[in-house]
């Protein structure tokens, strides 16, 4: 009950402060304040008779980030994430409120459901709160931070504290650890991190060293940690190939369990923008913890971890997009896995810029699969209005 009577407080506060009032006195004081306010509305179709479809869910979503800069070498930040779900899917799971206030704490819970009822649920959760200290080449960052070790655009086994998954693109900052970040930067690409993730379960700790530098044309990283009662082997890479951006990870996960085998992560990818603006990328995932077979809908409902991005085995992605207009964005990605099933995921989307700070995205997930005679199970449409400030 505290919790929330906590959450609730700092949600009234940094709600009620005014942004514009923030952006005038930013130069007075060290402080300012952004965020955004989103509108998120979905409509899913099941090609099941069993099943309601379609389910037409809604999800106002409101972000707060608070920065505080304290003398020359002192910051503190802070996010604040509220969410309402309103609708049919959430009437459907009487276990929603609990299962959405369980994720995103590791051992400080800064989370609360101050709304469970049949087909609505609030959800406010605090997901950065550090302090930061830089002096020289030295940084130290503790407490809830995004600690972000990956390099490729799509899938990142070297990211061992935060993983995310590519079908939730409505989360655009990503999860947050409670944890200590040190980093020694060692001149021009090159630096060295310790960082330490705290866990109420030390099984789901994670502690890792990497290593940063400059080779030529590509930047370069290695690194060790204890993930999850993993040791990890790992290390990625940035350059070109032409003109085009050529980027890798991998990571080996030696297992210190006997219930799970040793599991190989590789990923590559290469991208390339024309004059024309048109961008084009390709890439491919092995995930040797992944399936060779498996239902379709697996791909909205997997264990998802740095060990394990995607549900299957080996992907294969590529993706495009264009600007139609100066205003308008237009986009699409496709990620194929060779298995058993042939299972496809494809996901349009579209984007207007309607007018200063406010956002129209337009974006669809169908997924196809060999079993269903390559007729879509499932096929979501979400249209989104953002205002930020």
């Amino acid at each position: 009950m505290w919790r929330s009577s906590i959450i609730l407080v700092i949600t009234f506060l940094l709600a009620t402060a005014s942004p514009s009032f923030a952006q005038k006195e930013k130069k007075e004081k060290n402080w300012f304040i952004t965020g955004y306010i989103k509108n998120l509305q979905s409509l899913t179709f099941f090609d099941n008779p069993n099943l309601i479809s379609p389910l037409n869910d809604n999800l106002l979503h409101q972000r707060l980030n608070y920065s505080h800069f304290i003398g020359e070498h002192w910051q503190i930040k802070a996010g604040l994430r509220t969410r309402l779900f309103l609708g049919e899917g959430v009437k459907l799971n009487p276990n929603y409120g609990s299962d959405i206030g369980a994720v995103g704490n590791d051992i400080i819970e800064l989370s609360a459901v101050w709304l469970d009822k049949p087909g609505v649920v609030g959800h406010s959760i605090i997901d950065r709160a550090f302090v930061e200290y830089s002096k020289g080449d030295y940084q130290v960052r503790v407490g809830r931070q995004r600690i972000n070790w990956g390099i490729s655009s799509i899938w990142n086994p070297n990211d061992l504290f935060n993983a995310f998954s590519f079908t939730d693109f409505d989360y655009e900052e990503r999860p947050g650890s409670d944890a200590v970040l040190i980093r020694k930067y060692n001149g021009y690409a090159s630096s060295v991190e310790l960082a330490f993730k705290l866990s109420a379960d030390p099984e789901k700790s994670v502690a890792g060293l990497l290593w940063k530098f400059n080779k030529g044309s590509y930047d370069i990283q290695l690194l060790g940690a204890y993930h999850k009662q993993d040791l990890v082997l790992g290390g990625g890479w940035a350059g070109n190939i032409g003109n085009g951006s050529f980027k890798g990870e991998t990571s080996y996960f030696i297992s210190l369990t006997e219930d799970r085998d040793n599991a190989l992560a590789l990923t590559l990818g290469y991208e390339y923008q024309f004059e024309n603006s048109l961008f084009l990328s390709a890439g491919y995932l092995y995930n040797g913890a992944g399936q060779k077979s498996g239902n379709i809908l697996e791909l909205f409902n997997f264990e998802l971890s740095a060990r394990n991005l995607y549900p299957y085995q080996h992907s294969l992605v590529v993706g495009s997009s264009f600007p139609l207009s100066p205003l308008i964005n237009g986009g699409v990605s496709i990620i194929y896995s060779p298995n058993e099933n042939h299972p496809l995921f494809f996901t349009p989307n579209l984007g207007l810029s309607m007018a200063e700070n406010w956002d129209l995205s337009l974006v669809g997930q169908l997924v196809f699969a060999q079993a269903q005679k390559f007729t879509s199970p499932l096929q979501a449409i979400f249209l989104r209005v953002k205002y930020s400030f």
